[in-house]
């Protein structure tokens, strides 16, 4: 079976500023949360390793891209980072910072290689933290400005920019379930900073419309499909509960300028309603995006609750369904998630067929395995693994676009072994091996797959 990709499509992989460039608070950068929580707390990182070094993309910048380049990527996703670029949240842009994210972006131009910006992937600037961060609007307007900024240093050149990664994740883990920093469980602070996120979002893209820049505007979300138990209405009403929480809540402001109303009246319900302003209607729906990159893993698994809820617990998102462990189901052990490839499927039809089809991308697709040295074969890991997992996941997304999604490419997590937050390097996910202490860099064999899956635009496969 061949599987052809349109002209064109996106070849690549995806990273970010804090997981890769290392130099945590040098080169004139300032600390970040993670940079604060690792000083307070080391022991909630796997081997103690934080993120002052990372894959050291900082100083390897230039044979990194040599290496995206050996991999046939046409192009690259990354971030910039607020810390960096503006130390104290507002004020002087880092001259240092600049000259390097312009050596950066041009060296991938050079390359042939067209460079993804990302605004925010989870560094919060610690000096914005110490304001409430995303509690805080003026740190939306802060926001504004950063965003500014980057368009006006980089926007000659970047032509595919983003807003956020994966916004609901620190709202989850810094708000809900205690896996980010500032490490807290309250819901009506979450809905805040989810509201106050989408806020920021619809502020930079106003700004860059604003501007009138060349190129186009969007967001990465991970989007994990909700799956029912079974097709019984109460069954059923909880994978949409998981849904209008976990997804809808920033798809449908990115995508439609609004907020479901079936969430608006389930918050106003449980009186956790974050406070609104009567200007943030409009502007919520200027922040509607030109492409959305999609970031996807693992379905969610729901169900109904089988258990009462004590109605004098503090309320979560629990409280409306329960997690579901589907028997049979394919699992990659070390990141314990599941495998259920035609997941990024059901989203890509899910947009055709509810959303417009909008222009859209696989922003991140991945898997994370620890001790990966154990498949070292003549000196290179064989990630025989890896390779059936994107290969899998191709031809998914093959069946969409032959369907008539709109999906313009595939970028892997990752290129490059990197830290991967409070997991630090216990799961290795890149197509290029980093041996922590020698800086060494050696393609595994997915990357070898990959630059001749890109090279042919497609692949071969009985």
């Amino acid at each position: 079976m061949k599987y052809l990709f349109p002209e064109n499509f996106w070849w690549g992989s995806a990273c970010s500023a804090l997981q890769t460039e290392g130099e945590s608070q040098q080169g004139g950068k300032s600390a970040t949360t993670w940079d604060a929580w690792y000083a307070s707390q080391p022991w909630r990182f796997h081997q103690q390793i934080g993120p002052q070094e990372t894959s050291t993309f900082y100083r390897h910048w230039r044979q990194d891209i040599a290496l995206l380049k050996q991999l046939n990527h046409n192009s690259f996703r990354t971030s910039l980072s607020w810390s960096r670029l503006i130390p104290d949240g507002t004020g002087e842009v880092n001259p240092q910072a600049v000259a390097f994210y312009n050596a950066v972006i041009d060296e991938l131009l050079a390359q042939g290689i067209t460079p993804f910006i990302t605004l925010f992937h989870f560094d919060m600037p610690m000096v914005m933290q110490e304001k409430g961060g995303w509690e805080n609007r003026e740190v939306v307007q802060a926001f504004a400005r950063y965003a500014q900024v980057c368009f006006d240093l980089f926007g000659d050149r970047v032509q595919h920019w983003f807003t956020f990664n994966e916004p609901i994740v620190p709202v989850e883990g810094g708000y809900l379930y205690d896996f980010h920093y500032p490490n807290v469980v309250d819901f009506k602070r979450a809905a805040t900073v989810a509201y106050h996120t989408v806020l920021a979002h619809a502020s930079a893209v106003r700004t860059f419309r604003a501007g009138h820049y060349s190129g186009e505007i969007g967001i990465v979300l991970n989007l994990t499909p909700s799956y029912p138990r079974s097709q019984h209405p109460m069954d059923l009403q909880a994978a949409n509960y998981a849904d209008l929480l976990f997804n809808r809540s920033f798809l449908d402001p990115v995508l439609r300028g609004e907020y479901p109303p079936e969430l608006v009246a389930l918050l106003k319900e449980y009186d956790q309603l974050p406070a609104c302003q009567p200007d943030d209607i409009t502007l919520i729906g200027e922040g509607v995006i030109d492409l959305l990159g999609i970031n996807y893993y693992q379905p969610r698994r729901v169900k109904c609750r089988d258990s009462a809820v004590n109605p004098q617990a503090p309320f979560m998102p629990e409280w409306l369904f329960d997690y579901y462990e589907m028997p049979g189901r394919k699992m990659n052990p070390y990141r314990g998630w599941e495998i259920y490839e035609p997941g990024i499927y059901d989203i890509l039809t899910n947009l055709r067929e509810n959303y417009g089809n909008p222009r859209c991308f696989i922003s991140e697709n991945g898997m994370g395995v620890e001790n990966e040295q154990r498949f070292i074969e003549n000196g290179q890991i064989n990630d025989s693994y890896r390779i059936e997992f994107v290969s899998e996941h191709l031809k998914w997304l093959h069946k969409g676009i032959s369907e008539g999604c709109q999906c313009l490419g595939y970028h892997m997590w990752t290129f490059i072994d990197n830290w991967s937050w409070c997991n630090a390097y216990k799961n290795r996910y890149g197509f290029v091996q980093l041996d922590l202490e020698t800086q060494q860099r050696i393609v595994k064999k997915s990357g070898e797959w990959f630059a001749n899956t890109a090279a042919l635009n497609g692949f071969i496969q009985d």
